[in-house]
């Protein structure tokens, strides 16, 4: 998988991962994320923050994206959208999201995937995509990542892609309006180092 840097130091990444590549969220992208998003509402609903009233609207996603620049800019989080790789359609996003510094070198994962494209590997693959980027380019040592106990596919993300179980956080995150119960994973440097050094 390639990293590539665009442009200048202000400007964010373009990673390619197997079958999809990453990006950081335009505001030319409003259309095909709110059509995703509320297509796949009801999907993401039971494992997302509730979602304020007038998310799906060109304003609030005007907010969202100088948001994440801010962020960018700040070395606070990073947020990308994913498309495939073929028809440059959008799949969903990622984020690596309260990035600490200092003694730490952290930073916690996010994801969702549209609705049509669960099942098929995606997630999977951009997560994948993402790991050399936090560890190469970010220099993080530990990427956390938190799910549902009955949130199986991200669970299986998760695992998939060599996060480590370290516990359970009990009413760790507030989803869709209720302190919900979370499976804590990390990967550390070492860990991704070792598995891509397997044959």
């Amino acid at each position: 998988m390639a990293f590539l840097r665009a442009g200048n130091s202000s400007e964010w990444a373009v990673i390619q991962g197997r079958g999809l590549w990453l990006r950081p969220p335009q505001m030319s992208d409003y259309g095909p994320w709110a059509e995703l998003r509320t297509l796949s509402r009801a999907h993401l609903t039971p494992w997302e923050p509730a979602w304020p009233r007038d998310d799906l609207t060109k304003s609030a996603y005007r907010r969202r994206v100088k948001h994440y620049q801010r962020e960018a800019r700040d070395d606070l989080g990073y947020a990308f959208l994913v498309f495939e790789a073929e028809t440059d359609r959008l799949l969903g996003g990622v984020t690596l999201s309260n990035v600490r510094r200092g003694v730490t070198q952290s930073a916690m994962l996010g994801y969702w995937l549209g609705l049509p494209f669960v099942g098929q590997g995606l997630m999977t693959a951009a997560v994948r995509a993402v790991l050399p980027h936090a560890f190469e380019q970010l220099r993080l040592h530990r990427i956390e990542a938190a799910a549902q106990p009955s949130n199986l596919r991200s669970v299986s993300v998760l695992r998939r892609t060599g996060f480590v179980e370290e516990g359970l956080a009990r009413r760790y995150l507030k989803i869709n309006g209720q302190w919900q119960d979370h499976l804590v994973f990390a990967i550390l440097t070492e860990d991704w180092m070792a598995q891509e050094a397997r044959p």
